[in-house]
């Protein structure tokens, strides 16, 4: 019986267009990353276990896809010793038969890059990097188990003008590809201070995965999560009012510093609250005077998931197409500290290739004819009119010129309609005339305008085809 191919859920194939359309999302990041001055790097699919664990939050643990260690992964151990009263103990087993695992993003082997190839580069270091990532998690509309993030990460610098440039970087890549969104910009120090103005300090990361979901599940059951979590109603009570906060950039910075300053419900004040409104404050006041064409906001609820942000936080999303956030980031003190580099600040950006593909997908934006692999179809009318052409060719490829030869001799009906499926701008048909009389004859499948050219005029030919 032959087996129906398929693929896994949340992974997909693409074809010469969709690669087309992707190759110019990449393309626009890629120059955009170039300008202001970032170099481009690679990382490995896999990295140790022991890299990628505890660096992206209990949740995001779960979401891991372990590699089974080669060869026989279970040899030389005993089930019975991973047998508990409720089950089997997966943790304990599967450290002991998965020791890699597929990346989930690209930050964290960036800061594994940085700490191993310390005495190889220079600080501040800005890197670029488009790779694919791979998540376990449960495959949705933009939401997908392989799907590639394009990265900006600057290291070695605690200047707010590198978040400037992120911000610079986002306005300046969705400008080219046509897309309005809102950048989203909080701090993750004012999300410690609602933790300690509230009076549970301890509880930042399980406030911080609660206010993550405000859009998604609203104001009353992040409530619930928060008190499943173990805050008191009186802590929520300090809590909500800040999620409610309107107005301006300023008016919401001011709202929040009198808060900050002990003006909250509890009375308690939270100096890195009001540090993390400090830094928003000097971000806000250089995106003013920046000329930032996209709409920036400050968002009090922007959490972002990811534990080892530790300053600014960006989200963008799409202000004409429902979907979730299409780029993302943040700064980080202590990521390379984990591998033995501490004292390290970094912060980057990531754009979300796959999900920005369905935004222009959806919108109609990207630029027509992207699919067309060549510029020019070189009718097959016989052998000798073949080798006629050959020199022809030759010259237009090495001058650049994408060129194809018809690789039968065929009805020309059937060779125009290769031309048209494969959008192949222009048709050269030569025949013994042509030939004999040392010319090549170009047709505009488009205009319908067709002309003929000396063999040897290389640079006429070039005209007509630009």
């Amino acid at each position: 019986m032959i087996q129906k191919p398929s693929i896994p859920k949340g992974t997909r194939d693409f074809g010469q267009q969709e690669m087309a359309e992707r190759n110019y999302i990449f393309d626009t990041i890629k120059n955009v990353f170039k300008t202001f001055g970032y170099s481009q790097i690679e990382t490995p699919a896999m990295e140790n276990l022991s890299t990628l664990l505890g660096k992206y939050g209990d949740e995001g643990d779960k979401l891991l896809f372990r590699v089974l260690n080669s060869g026989n992964a279970f040899s030389g151990i005993d089930p019975k010793e991973y047998l508990e009263e409720d089950g089997i103990d997966d943790k304990g087993l599967t450290s002991k038969i998965c020791e890699k695992g597929l990346r989930y993003d690209l930050t964290v082997p960036f800061a594994r890059f940085v700490v191993m190839h310390q005495n190889e580069i220079s600080f501040p270091f800005k890197r670029y990097q488009i790779q694919p990532v791979w998540r376990a998690d449960k495959p949705q509309k933009g939401r997908y188990r392989e799907f590639c993030q394009c990265d900006a990460d600057v290291i070695g610098s605690k200047s707010q003008v590198n978040e400037l440039e992120l911000v610079q970087i986002v306005d300046r890549v969705f400008s080219l590809l046509g897309i309005n969104v809102l950048i989203k910009i909080n701090n993750r120090k004012v999300l410690t201070g609602f933790a300690e103005i509230c009076g549970f300090p301890d509880k930042v990361v399980d406030i911080t995965v609660a206010i993550d979901k405000l859009d998604k599940i609203g104001l009353e059951n992040v409530e619930a999560e928060m008190k499943e979590k173990g805050l008191s109603d009186s802590a929520i009570e300090v809590i909500r009012p800040i999620l409610l906060l309107k107005g301006s950039t300023d008016e919401k910075i001011s709202d929040m510093r009198k808060l900050m300053a002990g003006g909250s419900a509890s009375g308690i004040k939270s100096e890195t609250g009001l540090k993390g409104l400090d830094e928003l404050e000097e971000l806000f006041d250089y995106i003013a005077s920046a000329g930032i064409r996209q709409h920036t906001e400050i968002d009090l609820s922007l959490a972002r998931g990811l534990n080892y942000y530790t300053g600014a936080i960006f989200e963008v999303k799409a202000l004409d197409f429902a979907i979730g956030s299409i780029c993302g980031g943040g700064r980080y003190d202590n990521l390379t500290g984990i591998f033995g580099l501490p004292d390290m600040s970094g912060v980057g950006i990531s754009f979300g290739a796959d999900r920005i593909y369905d935004v222009l997908k959806g919108t109609g934006k990207f630029p027509e004819h992207l699919s067309t692999s060549s510029t020019i179809l070189f009718a097959d009318m016989g052998k000798e009119e073949l080798k006629y052409i050959f020199p022809v060719v030759k010259r237009l490829r090495e001058a650049g010129i994408a060129c194809e030869v018809y690789p039968s001799e065929t009805k020309l009906k059937k060779q125009f309609e290769y031309a048209n499926k494969k959008n192949i701008p222009f048709i050269s048909i030569n025949g013994e005339t042509e030939r004999q009389e040392q010319a090549i004859n170009i047709k505009n499948l488009a205009s319908g305008e067709q002309k003929s050219f000396a063999a040897e005029d290389t640079d006429s030919i070039i005209a007509f085809l630009s």
